[in-house]
Formats: structure tokens, sequence, C-alpha cells
């Protein structure tokens, strides 16, 4: 190999960290070696990736700089190190060499889509890939889901037992391909293979996509297995299978995701903004929730109906893109892909019972019988159960609503570096995080600890990412009520291992993670406005000012406490609505305008009495009581649909003027009887919906710039935050007066990001 004169060689030891194993890195670099005429080796162990390169100063450092700015489009580096090495390189050309073990700081990818060049092998009759179900390359597919320990190599994934065919593993070693190095690279003569299963369990004949699709026609539900677990599918036309999906998976009203072709697709239900199309195209194929069209819930029945907004994704495994294909009729080529294409499916976890979804063809066929009419499965194991992601269009690009597949376990970056910690979150939408230097890994949504089976998911987790990033933590953090599954769990593990465990206030946590995200280092003023959680005083917050300093935080405002009227009027709008009758002097009316309930007389002498009912400044609480004032809502099927019924009627009707006096504030605590008051008394749900967002923005600003000093950073966080209404509303008014509104973006703003405030809250406690 020709090099520049020995005289102006250097030789240097090159260190990589991040996501930086399983997306193509080796050949990656290799190619750099070659092209720059360089010498040496590449490998890759637990810590990341090594390098030992010898050549001309100015290439040397070439490379260096291109591995950080043409890295692979999966890859994400997070550290780069060189140094002079001491061993002179004697190699007289650059090599892959085999990983070396180890334990030190790496972390394996994330999943993402199949790419197009893949799916153009599978969608080319003359190649060898021609309609397989298991078709990736370095630049695509499973990671994190089928990974078993660390470096990642295929004997530490799913497809060890796969063996490669002679033609596979030459694409795996031409280094000019690229499978090169590519550890999940199979075909239909040595990977997995789809098969298609009865009700019973017993195999059906012909092809399984084919007959799988034609199941699916005739409004069968067929389970599916997907890359971080099973989903339930059925035609989203068709109303009588959604109805019987409904029925049996025991999901009244929640709405359902529906999987599309592409953007051309959707834009038959959905309204498609600026940008949002390319959303949907991401790689990490979150659902993105899209504003329906009106004639939505007639094309699509059942599905969603009521909410302004339907759950859209598209295919991200080829063994989805091919029921697609077979649908379309197996064209030839990719034109078909950016075509509308007809089949529109209903595919939603397989979650029966609130429990996490199924993940093993065994655990499917039991959890799943008298469920599913069939089952779309393969033999390639999942190693983590992920479900899938959530987000939407916001200010800059995506914003997280669920954080799972497609962003699990990748970190974020802190704003200092410190031991490692481990948070675990709180009770509802629970996600665990684990920190490393300045990074914090953030695992998949897990989901409510509600029942045993995501209780020992949730430990499973904790074990999993604490096993594969070799971390010891030295303190655990949790949520300050005891009653919590992940807090109990804290303080046993804490315990066993001899380490502190710290409790990180509920509202304090969810300001602690925006304040992460930004990497904002420095005293903020927080609007933390949720469902509830308890506060520092063991009352139940929800609509709180806090100043927030590190590890210190202080209550500088909140709302005025609205009463519950027994534990189960968190999630029932209409005892809301009475409690806020009974306090506007309104008592007797609770009877009258709540006929239906068989508890309302016993309600209104609970609320008279003053028989436990405890009060709560949640935002969330007020939210669903004035849906249940404008009869928008006196029963939940699921966690926030008042909120969101509300919201999207908001959204319809369109913009009105805030109430004047609809609102006051005294000593920090913001009153909205007014405001309840006018909405007792509305004849029009859809308005009332429109006058109560707009005069809660205005009574919001008002009272974040009667207390925040001028200048202040206010960081909003909570599950309020995911009403684009509102927040909308509060970004303009706020920037209107001078101040910037910092939001949760790559986490979501509700519980699902609490674990990473409270690590990062931990963290600054241990640095002092």
């Amino acid at each position: 190999m020709q090099t520049s004169d020995n005289s102006h060689n250097v030789c240097q030891r090159i260190r990589l960290s991040g996501v930086v194993q399983g997306v193509g890195f080796r050949p990656f670099v290799w190619r750099l070696a070659k092209e720059l005429l360089l010498t040496g080796w590449v490998r890759k162990d637990a810590r990341g990736v090594e390098i030992e390169v010898c050549g001309a100063a100015e290439q040397v450092q070439n490379l260096i700089e291109r591995l950080q700015n043409d890295a692979p489009v999966k890859a994400h580096i997070d550290s780069v190190t060189a140094q002079n090495s001491h061993v002179e390189c004697v190699a007289d050309d650059f090599y892959i060499l085999n990983s070396r073990s180890g334990r030190a700081p790496a972390m394996v990818g994330h999943d993402s889509a199949v790419c197009r060049d893949c799916l153009a092998e599978m969608f080319d009759p003359a190649n060898r890939r021609w309609r397989y179900a298991f078709t990736n390359c370095t630049n695509c597919g499973p990671r994190y889901t089928i990974a078993r320990a660390l470096p990642y190599a295929r004997e530490r994934t799913s497809l060890k037992n796969f063996p490669r065919c002679p033609k596979c593993q030459n694409e795996t070693q031409r280094k000019d391909g690229r499978h090169h190095n590519d550890e999940v690279n199979c075909c239909p003569k040595c990977g997995p293979q789809p098969e298609l299963l009865d009700a019973e369990g017993r195999p059906l004949p012909g092809d399984p996509i084919t007959q799988a699709v034609a199941l699916l026609a005739q409004g069968k539900i067929v389970a599916i297995k997907g890359m971080g677990g099973f989903h339930l599918a059925c035609d989203a036309r068709n109303a009588v299978a959604v109805a019987v999906l409904r029925e049996r998976k025991q999901r009244d009203e929640r709405p359902f995701p529906v999987m599309l072709a592409n953007a051309s697709s959707a834009s038959a239900f959905v309204q498609l903004g600026i940008g949002e199309p390319g959303l949907l195209a991401m790689a990490e194929r979150p659902i993105i929730l899209l504003k329906k069209r009106p004639s939505c819930d007639k094309a699509l029945p059942g599905v969603t109906t009521g909410l302004g907004w339907l759950g859209v994704m598209m295919p991200f495994t080829p063994l989805q893109y091919l029921l697609f294909h077979e649908s379309a009729g197996r064209p030839q080529g990719l034109g078909w892909l950016d075509r509308p294409q007809k089949l529109a499916l209903v595919m939603t976890s397989a979650d029966p019972g609130g429990e996490p979804t199924a993940i093993s063809n065994e655990e499917a066929l039991l959890r799943l019988s008298g469920i599913a009419d069939a089952f779309l499965l393969h033999d390639r194991e999942i190693k983590s159960r992920c479900d899938d992601s959530i987000a939407r269009s916001g200010p800059g690009g995506l914003q997280l609503v669920r954080r799972a597949r497609g962003y699990a376990p990748n970190a974020i970056k802190l704003p200092r570096s410190g031991p490692s910690v481990l948070a675990v979150g709180g009770w509802f939408k629970n996600t665990v995080c684990v920190t490393r230097g300045d990074e914090a890994f953030i695992s998949q949504h897990i989901g409510d600890l509600d029942n045993a089976a995501a209780c020992d998911y949730f430990e499973s987790t904790v074990t999993r990412l604490l096993k594969l990033l070799g971390i010891k933590p030295a303190l655990v953090a949790h949520d300050l009520d005891r009653s919590f599954h992940s807090t109990r769990f804290a303080l046993d593990f804490a315990q066993q291992r001899g380490v502190p465990a710290l409790a990180v206030q509920h509202h304090h946590a969810h300001t602690a993670a925006v304040q992460a995200e930004h990497r904002i280092d420095a005293p903020v003023i927080g609007l933390s406005l949720d469902g509830i959680g308890l506060g520092a005083d063991g009352g139940g917050w929800g609509g709180e000012l806090l100043r927030v300093d590190g590890v210190s935080m202080e209550r500088i405002g909140s709302l005025a406490p609205i009463e519950l009227a027994g534990e189960q009027a968190l999630r029932v709008p209409w005892r809301l609505a009475a409690a806020v009758l009974q306090q506007l002097g309104r008592g007797k009316e609770i009877e009258k305008r709540f006929p239906e309930q068989r508890s309302a007389a016993a309600v209104e002498k609970m609320l008279l009495q003053g028989i436990t009912c405890p009060k709560t400044s949640s935002l969330g609480c007020y939210i669903n009581a004035a849906a249940g004032l404008l009869g928008i809502s006196s029963m939940m099927a699921f966690d926030g649909q008042a909120a969101e019924l509300l919201e999207g009627m908001a959204d319809r009707y369109g913009d009105v003027l805030p109430l004047n006096g609809a609102w006051s504030i005294e000593n920090g605590c913001l009153n909205l009887q007014p405001l309840l008051a006018v909405l007792a008394d509305e004849k029009i749900p859809e308005r009332g919906a429109a006058i109560f967002h707009a005069t809660l923005v205005a009574a919001l600003t008002d009272w974040v710039c009667a207390i925040a000093p001028s200048g202040s950073k206010i960081v909003g966080s909570g599950g309020c935050f995911l009403n684009q209404v509102l927040a909308r509303g509060l970004r303009a008014r706020l920037g209107g007066r001078g101040l910037q509104l910092i939001e949760a973006r790559r986490l979501p703003p509700n519980d699902g990001g609490l674990a990473v405030g409270q690590a990062w809250v931990a963290l600054q406690y241990l640095l002092g």
C-alpha cells in the first residue's frame, strides 16, 4: 500500500463511544481508511469502537474529522478521542478485526424501519430476497429488540441460531458492499421464516402473507409478530371487524392507531401539515397523531370516534410491508410505495387486560386465545419488549408522547457528568433511566404499574439496562409516593446493594426532566401542569409554579384546590363537576344535573359534609371538571379521554376571546372558579370548550407573569402540555410577554419523562 514519506507519518489510537455498534461503523471506517491510503485496523469491544491507524498526518486528521461528520445514518457518536500510539503500526493494509469482549461503556443502537435499499431487493423478482420478510442491512432493522449482550455481534443476538448461507457469508465479507459485517444479514435459505397459524395454533396451508391478507379482507383479527412485540390487526374500514376487536380486547372507546402504506394514503383521512409527511416516514416510525378530516370517522368507523386526532404509522418491518405489497397485487419495483394504497389496518398492541404486549410465539398463542382468529408469526426471538412510540408535530419538529421503539435506549446528554444513578419513574406511563457519565439512557415505555405482569416487566427492564451498560448505580432515585411499586422496588434495591435512595417530588422531577433534555444547569421557574402527584406537603398537587435550583425546589404558586368526591373522582368527570357546583354554592343542582348517576345524592351529601373529600391543585382535575360541567364526558373509559374530547371540540370550534374577570390571583394562588361558573351555564359544549381553553391560557399567563421574575426561564412540564390547544396558546401569550416557554420534545412531557428528571436531580445531589 502506498503512503506518504515516513518522516511525515503518524500512528494514532482512536476511541469512539456512543451508538457505534450494529450500524455499519467498522465497514465505514474501513472505506474511509482505504480512500485516505491509511494502514491499521478497526475493531469493536464493549466500550465502542477502537481504531489503530498510521499514515500521513494530514490524512489521519482527515479521517478523525470524517468519523464525526460522515458517520452512518444510524450512528450517534458521543465522543472521539485520539492519542499517539506507542506501538508502531506494521500493517501493510487496513483490516477489520474480530470483536473483543469486556466490561466498559457502550450501548446497542435503536431499532429502525427497513430502508429503501432493502425494499428494492424485496420487490425485485430477480433478486434472491424477493418478498423475503427479514431483509435488513447495516442501515436498518432491529437492534435493541434482538440484542442479548455487548459487544453487538451475531452470536449475541436473536440470529445466533441462523448460520449464514455461503451467499450471505460472502456478502458479509465483501468490504465494498452494504452488508459488510452486517450482523443481521440473512436470506430465505438461512434466515428466519414467517408462519401462519389458526386460532388453535395449527399451521395454515399456503403462503403466510397471502393467507393473512385474505383473512384480514374477510374481517378477521390477525395477531402479527412485529419488531418489539405482537400487534392485533384488522381491516380499519370494516366497522364490524373493529367492533369485534374492541369487544374481544375489552377496549371500549380508546382510539386505535392505523397503519397505512404512505403519506399519500393517509391524506384521505387526515390533514397533513407542513413537515408531517416527513415525520411519518422517519426511520424510527412512531405513531404520529394527525388532525382528522371531517370524513375520517365515516371512512374508518369506530377507530377513533369523537377525538380530533388519528394515530397513523407507516410499516416498519419487511413483513408489514409485504402485507401492503400483497394487497396491492405484488407490483414490481418501488413506484407503488409512493402511490395511495387501499389497505388500512388497525394495528394495536397485543396487550389484553392492560398487561405488557406479548413477545414470544407461545405467549401470544396463550394470551391472545379468544381474541385473534389467526397468528402471523416467525421464529426470530424478541429479546426486549418494545411498544410503538407515539409522537406529534410540534414547534421545530417532533414532540414525543410515548418513547419506545425507535428511540429506546438512546441516551440524552445531561448538563454535567457524574456517578451512575438509577431512576425508577412513577406509577403511570413508567420508564426507567440509568445514567453513565453525562449520558441518561431511557428505557422503552413500560406502562402503568397496576398489575403483576407490568411490575415484572418493569423489574426485568431495570435488570436488562444495568446489564447492557455494565452499571452499578451509586444511588437510586424514586418518587415521594411510597404506594408506587417503583418506589418500593427502589427502596429494596438500595437496601440490598447498600446504596442510598433519594425521593424526588413528582413535579420537581417533571421540571428537571425538561431541564435535563435542554441541558439547563441553572435555576428556573417550573410551570408543572398534570393529573396528580404527591406533593411535598402530603397533598395532591398538579397545577404548580415552582422555583427549581438543582436539588432545591420551592412551591411559589398553585391552583386553588378542588375537592375530590372520593378517590375515584380523579377519573370521573361528573364527580369533579359536582364538587365545583358545591364550591359555587350550587350543590343542590347535582342530582338534577346528573340524573343518570345513581350515586349523585350520596356525592352531594359527601361534599356537603366534607367526608373523604381530599383537595387537589391538579389542572387535570379542572379540565375533567370542565368536561363534566359541559356534558362532554361524565365517565372516562381511558385515562385522558375527557381532556382529549374537550381539546378536540375547542380545536374544531376555533379561536375565541378569553373571558374578562374569569379568574383571580391572590398570594400566588390562581382561582378559576369564575370560569367554571360560566361553564356551568353554557349550553353549547363546543363553544364552552373553546372559551375554557382561551380563558385558561390567559389566566395561566397572568399567573406566571405575576409571580415569575422578569427574564425567568419558564419550563413547562406535565401531561397537560400534550394538550395542543393549551400549549400553543401558552407559547404565544408568554412569548408576547417576553417569556420563552421551554417544553419537552425528545422526552414525553407526561410521566414517561419522570425518570430522567429524577436522575438529573439525583446526579446533582451526588455532585453536591
